[in-house]
C-alpha cells in the first residue's frame, strides 16, 4: 500500500508521462517497468520537463521555498544580495525570472568561494555560497524533484537527504558492529577515480 507521501508525489507527476510510469513502478524494482494501458500517446521529455518547471515556479511552491531560504539564513552570494532584500527584489523582477526559468534561459550567478578553517587539521575547506536568488530556485527545484527521485535512492545513502544525517549513518554503523560486521571502507569517489575532465 502506497504511503501518503508516495501518493502526493505521484499526483504531482504528469499523468501518462514517462516520469509517471517510473513513479508507478520504477525500473529496477521487481525488474519490470510498468506501462499504462490507458495511455493514448507518448508524452515527450520536453513536455514532462515543461510540466515539472511549471510546478517549480508555481506560487505556493515558491512561497514555501522563500520561507525555507529565509529560515536557513546564510551569507550573501557573489552579488551581495541579502536574504532581507530578496522579497523586494522578487516583487520587481519575478515575472522576468519566472519566464527565464520556464523557457530555459535563466543563468545562475557564479558561486562565491570562501575558505573555512578546518578545526582538526589546521587546513582550510572551500565553501561555495550561491546567490540568495539561486538558493531560492534550488530550494524550489528540490521541493518538486525530491519526492520524485528520493524514493529511488538506496536506503543506505545518508548524504544530503531529508530526514537523514551523519548521526543516522553512525547509528546504522553501530548496528552493523552489533551484528558482527568488522570491516569498514571509507571511500572518496573523486580521490579514488580522479577528478572529472
Amino acid at each position: 500500500m502506497a504511503s501518503s507521501r508516495e501518493k502526493q508525489r505521484q499526483q504531482k507527476i504528469l499523468k501518462g508521462s514517462c516520469l509517471q510510469e517510473e513513479a508507478v513502478n520504477p525500473r529496477g524494482i521487481e525488474g519490470v517497468p510498468s506501462f499504462s494501458p490507458a495511455q493514448t500517446r507518448e508524452t515527450t521529455r520536453e513536455e514532462s520537463s515543461t510540466y515539472l518547471m511549471e510546478q517549480v515556479v508555481e506560487r505556493n511552491n515558491m512561497f514555501q521555498a522563500l520561507h525555507r531560504v529565509k529560515s536557513n539564513k546564510g551569507a550573501p552570494g557573489i552579488d551581495g544580495m541579502t536574504i532581507e532584500s530578496l522579497g523586494p527584489f522578487l516583487k520587481d523582477h519575478w515575472p522576468r525570472i519566472r519566464e527565464q526559468l520556464l523557457n530555459g534561459t535563466y543563468q545562475p550567478k557564479p558561486v562565491r568561494r570562501v575558505e573555512i578553517p578546518k578545526q582538526d587539521s589546521g587546513g582550510v575547506r572551500l565553501l561555495g555560497i550561491p546567490s540568495v536568488l539561486d538558493r531560492l530556485i534550488q530550494q524550489a527545484l528540490l521541493q518538486i524533484l525530491d519526492p520524485i527521485f528520493d524514493p529511488m535512492f538506496s536506503p543506505y545513502s545518508y548524504g544530503f537527504r531529508l530526514g537523514r544525517k551523519a548521526q543516522t549513518a553512525v547509528k546504522q554503523a553501530r548496528q552493523y558492529i552489533q551484528e558482527g560486521y568488522r570491516w569498514v571502507v571509507d571511500l572518496d569517489l573523486e580521490k579514488f577515480f580522479g577528478a572529472p575532465g
